[in-house]
């Protein structure tokens, strides 16, 4: 019967009686103890009383003048402050959650990719996470580097450079280029074409400063062509309706078109791979909501093509 009453006493050592338990016990006074609590010091001692009581055992030497541990004491000492320490630690990540429901991320990315693999990631996040904001926009490539590095946004969405010195970045997506010609296209039939073969086409392409026109470019003043664009513009949906249409042919990720298309898919030869990523700018500043979306990303998304939970710094 003296066991049951000790077990059902232990579950009344609340936090509150060991918190002035450690305080004393750091301070080897009531009277410190009692300063530091800004508690009543008859208060702090009843509370210790209580505990001792409840535990049936005697945990400070007060035969001094200060006040000193028992060996049994000591012991629960040593429990005590990591249980402290783990009550701090969950009431810290409580204030870290409530300042993530308050929390808001912002995501650019190109339009190439966006509404066809990316935006689907960003619903399933909203499934999880229903009372936090999404902010995505479209834009192109070059100026989605530039609101990294202004820090306006949290992430950019971008093919991945081998060096990337300035950027942080999460492996998300490996695809690979691929002509896009409209039915009955003479090439549309070919095994694969190249990419100055596709110069010699009316193009399609999104803005400028995309990745379709760095790669056109780079081939065609290799091989002193000019690209012959007939339409720019920055909605997927109207390339791919344009090149169905037979207004001319385009270069697109393989991922992104959709499969019920109309348009003719051919490969490229040589192989032309991309990999996306997420990537932040280094060291700098990222929200708990920001934070909550990355470990979204490396637990559900990457690993279609990398290591699951692969999280890379771009090489510098």
């Amino acid at each position: 019967m003296k066991l049951k009453q000790e077990v059902e006493g232990s579950t009344n050592m609340d936090s509150r009686k060991l918190h002035y338990f450690m305080e004393v016990a750091s301070a080897s006074s009531f009277t410190k103890a009692s300063e530091k609590l800004r508690v009543a010091q008859p208060a702090i001692s009843k509370t210790i009383q209580r505990l001792e009581d409840e535990i049936q055992l005697i945990l400070f030497d007060r035969s001094d003048k200060s006040v000193n541990l028992t060996p049994e004491g000591k012991v629960l000492f040593e429990y005590a402050v990591e249980i402290h320490a783990k009550i701090e630690e969950a009431r810290r990540v409580m204030e870290e959650l409530r300042d993530a429901r308050r929390g808001e991320i912002r995501i650019a990315l190109p339009s190439m990719f966006g509404n066809t693999y990316f935006i689907p990631i960003v619903k399933e996040f909203k499934k999880l996470y229903p009372f936090l904001n999404v902010s995505v926009m479209e834009e192109a490539t070059k100026q989605i580097r530039i609101l990294m590095e202004r820090e306006e946004i949290d992430f950019g969405v971008i093919a991945i450079n081998p060096e990337e010195p300035e950027l942080d970045v999460l492996p998300l997506l490996d695809d690979y280029m691929v002509a896009c010609f409209p039915p009955y296209h003479p090439l549309a039939e070919r095994p694969s074409v190249n990419l100055r073969e596709l110069l010699n086409e009316q193009l399609v392409l999104f803005r400028d400063d995309c990745l379709q026109w760095d790669m056109l470019y780079e081939v065609g003043s290799r091989a002193e062509f000019e690209m012959n664009v007939t339409i720019t513009t920055n909605q997927l949906t109207l390339i791919e309706s344009m090149v169905a249409d037979g207004v001319g042919a385009t270069l697109l990720l393989n991922k992104v078109i959709a499969p019920n298309s109309e348009l003719s898919i051919v490969p490229l030869n040589p192989p032309v791979p991309v990999q996306l990523g997420v990537c932040r700018k280094k060291k700098t500043f990222l929200s708990k909501a920001g934070e909550t979306f990355l470990d979204f990303l490396k637990r559900n998304i990457v690993g279609e093509s990398v290591p699951a939970g692969t999280i890379a710094q771009a090489s510098s």
